[in-house]
């Protein structure tokens, strides 16, 4: 009798468990879908705070924790103004931002270790933290970003997110630093190979930026 309650008490909890998951994946889908879509700030934010409270009631899971962490660095770069944000000024702006993309990343690598994904992300924040002041955070935080993506190209070369990311570097680069259009096309162009082929592990695995690589890919052809 004590066995068979042990079982019955087993198989209510893996029930459970898969039932919790499933409800994870149902609420999480539309979200994720939006983190491509989601262009207003305010709204990446409160995007950012549904993702969180998903992380904070499953709490083993490094995905909510991670667009938590994604959605929180989009607002900042959607909230800097063009060429305006070229000349700095913004790291009371900016740094509160990657502060709380940060310490939402980190438990999502706690999580998940070696993640060519949590990379991509951890190059946004460093990235964002250099546009604040790029005269004078460049060397910092310009470093901390190439770092990060190349350790997301090692993890996994065939992430297309990387090199959407570089293109937009190169992009965006003045020339006489390195900055390069028909370079940022090729980029762009290799990127959206990459996403020909690339396999999200399910649904609600990352598989954002195929958009906004064509979007940059038309910009870097004209």
């Amino acid at each position: 009798m004590k066995k068979y309650i042990l079982s019955s008490l087993f198989l209510l909890a893996v029930s459970t468990g898969f039932a919790q998951s499933e409800k994870m994946v149902k609420a999480m889908e539309a979200k994720v879908a939006a983190i491509d879509t989601t262009r207003n700030p305010a709204a990446l934010v409160e995007l950012a705070n549904t993702f969180e409270r998903i992380a904070e009631a499953e709490k083993t899971q490094w995905l909510p924790y991670y667009y938590a962490a994604l959605a929180q660095i989009n607002s900042g770069y959607m909230g800097m103004n063009g060429a305006n944000a070229m000349k700095g000024g913004l790291t009371a702006v900016v740094d509160p931002i990657a502060d709380r993309a940060e310490v939402l990343l980190n438990k999502a690598e706690a999580l998940s270790k070696d993640n060519s994904e949590i990379y991509v992300v951890k190059k946004m924040i460093a990235g964002l933290r250099m546009m604040g002041d790029p005269m004078n955070r460049y060397m910092t935080f310009g470093s901390q970003a190439a770092e990060a993506l190349e350790t997301a190209k090692k993890l996994n070369k065939e992430n297309p997110r990387i090199y959407y990311l570089e293109g937009q570097d190169k992009f965006y680069t003045p020339e006489q630093f390195g900055g390069s259009k028909a370079e940022a096309k090729k980029l762009f162009e290799l990127a959206l190979q990459k996403f020909e082929t690339f396999k999200p592990e399910n649904s609600i695995a990352p598989n954002w930026g195929r958009g906004n690589t064509q979007y940059f890919l038309s910009l870097a052809s004209k």
